[in-house]
């Protein structure tokens, strides 16, 4: 009886080594993650912001993006670039908020594949945008690429993917 006993609280202790290990050292593909949910929340915005705000989340939104990023995407309204800065990332999430009456961005579908060097990685990603006032939400698949610098997960590339139809 001891034996078991004993054999059962090892068990209950290996479990819940394991589980504290993944709670303080989380997969890459889970990091990511939780980094384009933290990016939908500092996306979206509410009608009343104060203009503080907005420069505040701008600049939140911009920690996210490398300082220079490169842009292929096909967005209505939106000029291609080949690169920007994440100063002007930050500029345009401002611009952005002041325009709309509110924006519900979340990414319902993340994808992530992390290279073999753990450094690295692309994360596919549908990205739903509803702004306040329009009929129709934005709905588009988009390709992430990320790059780890010290320590975080930085957006360098981001594309529009094509959708066959």
């Amino acid at each position: 009886m001891k034996i078991a006993l004993r054999l059962v609280l090892l068990a209950a202790l290996a479990a819940l080594g394991v589980w504290l290990w993944m709670i303080l050292f989380p997969s890459p593909e889970k990091v990511i993650r939780q980094r384009f949910a933290a990016l939908a929340r500092a996306a979206s915005s509410s009608a009343d912001e104060s203009d503080l705000m907005r420069l505040a989340a701008g600049q939140n939104v911009a920690g996210f993006f490398s300082t220079n990023v490169e842009l292929k995407v096909e967005i209505p309204n939106f000029n291609d670039h080949s690169s920007v800065e994440r100063e002007e990332i930050a500029q345009a999430v401002v611009i952005g908020r002041s325009r709309s009456g509110g924006l519900k961005v979340t990414f319902p579908d993340v994808n992530v594949a992390v290279n073999p060097d753990k450094l690295s990685a692309v994360a596919d990603v549908t990205v739903d945008a509803d702004v306040r006032g329009e009929h129709d939400s934005f709905l588009q698949e988009m390709k992430f690429t990320l790059h780890k610098v010290d320590g975080q997960w930085l957006i360098i590339r981001v594309e529009t993917v094509r959708v066959l139809s």
